[in-house]
């Protein structure tokens, strides 16, 4: 039996009548560019996440620029971020000419470090943005109280944490505004790129409405520098149709990171943990090998696929390179030279997952 890394297919057999009436009521309508289809879909999202609003937009990516140009983010201002993430959270700084300040990461759980940001506050330091990295919130809390005190927004980047839970509250709602990505493989991923930026602020809201469109609130009235990021009226309705069945496709990859922890456990590899206080949804399953190239390469001998998330921290990518970053983030270069995904999709099966256990114990006997 293969098995993949992620499987797509039984996710929309699954819900394929809900989606295929979505799309023959969009085919009917022809309004394909914001409208009825997106309204709704935004309404119910928010509702969801327990937030006043959800702004639809073309990306996880253009999300992140959005809220960064909603906070009208300037040349030489500052942004503190995780080094150990996807680059687009560096990326939307940098195209805006601000600068990405890396705090490093927690050793267990791969997010933001909140004991280091504090110290990497300047005056030039315009928000924060911590990444709820593979599915598990990061310690909102102690990071709002810290910002608060110094007038800074916080933007949560959720691309990967959708429908997690930190002390009862809904991720996507527990900063000034929140970010998150519907690419295929997420949680909750639409036929193509789309992505949605949450927030509680009526001006903020108001003012990435108009960001999304132009700069524009009313048609061939530019009263900001906007941009063309509106989500596709196809992409809302597959959201949509696939929306009421998110909680429980959570609720499955749960399950099975529990099997993988319980398996694993007698393993020489660090399987994911979840805090006492909030809950993990499992985009990726991801652990830890002192022998990660080993364990991969015997993997993929068997016939078992991984992925590595993230290689390389990003004060080390060409174009976000920080030496300074270097000395106060030895987690985040310990984990980019340790961690590996291994395969998780809601409709994995027992035996699909037996497969990939039983290939990593079969690498540690010979080892």
């Amino acid at each position: 039996m293969r098995v993949p890394l992620v499987d797509l297919k039984p996710q929309y057999e699954e819900c394929k009548p809900e989606i295929d009436a979505a799309l023959a009521r969009l085919l009917d309508s022809q309004y394909w560019i914001m409208g009825p289809t997106v309204s709704a879909f935004e309404e119910d999202l928010a509702q969801y996440a327990g937030v006043k609003h959800a702004i639809g937009c073309a990306s996880g990516t253009d999300a992140l620029q959005l809220a960064l140009m909603a906070l009208e983010i300037q040349p030489g201002d500052e942004v503190i971020t995780t080094p150990f993430t996807f680059a687009a959270t560096a990326e939307t700084i940098a195209l805006l000419s601000a600068k990405p300040v890396y705090a490093d990461i927690e050793a267990d759980t791969y997010n933001l470090d909140i004991n280091q940001v504090e110290s990497l506050i300047t005056s030039r330091t315009k928000a924060i943005i911590p990444v709820h990295l593979y599915g598990q919130s990061a310690d909102m809390d102690e990071l709002n109280a810290l910002a608060q005190q110094q007038g800074i927004p916080v933007i949560e980047d959720a691309a990967q944490a959708l429908g997690a839970e930190y002390k009862g509250r809904e991720v996507c709602s527990l900063g000034t505004m929140a970010c998150t990505s519907f690419f295929p493989a997420k949680n909750l991923g639409a036929f193509g790129d789309a992505g949605a930026v949450f927030t509680n602020d009526d001006d903020l809201a108001d003012r990435i409405n108009a960001l999304r469109l132009h700069g524009s609130k009313q048609r061939y009235l530019h009263e900001i520098l906007g941009v063309n990021s509106r989500i596709d009226a196809l992409q809302a309705a597959v959201l949509h149709a696939k929306l009421p069945h998110l909680d429980n496709w959570n609720r499955l990859r749960g399950e099975l990171a529990g099997y993988y922890n319980e398996k694993l456990a007698d393993v020489p590899v660090t399987t994911p943990i979840c805090k006492p206080d909030r809950t993990h949804i499992y985009q990726q399953y991801t652990i830890r090998s002192s022998q990660r190239e080993e364990l991969q390469a015997h993997l993929r001998e068997m016939e078992i696929p991984s992925a590595v998330h993230y290689p390389i921290p990003l004060f080390r990518q060409p174009a976000f390179l920080d030496a300074e970053a270097e000395a106060r983030c030895p987690e985040a270069i310990r984990a980019a030279a340790e961690v590996m995904s291994l395969p998780m999709f809601p409709h994995l099966t027992v035996g699909q997952a037996d497969q990939v256990i039983e290939a990593i114990l079969d690498f540690y006997k010979k080892g």
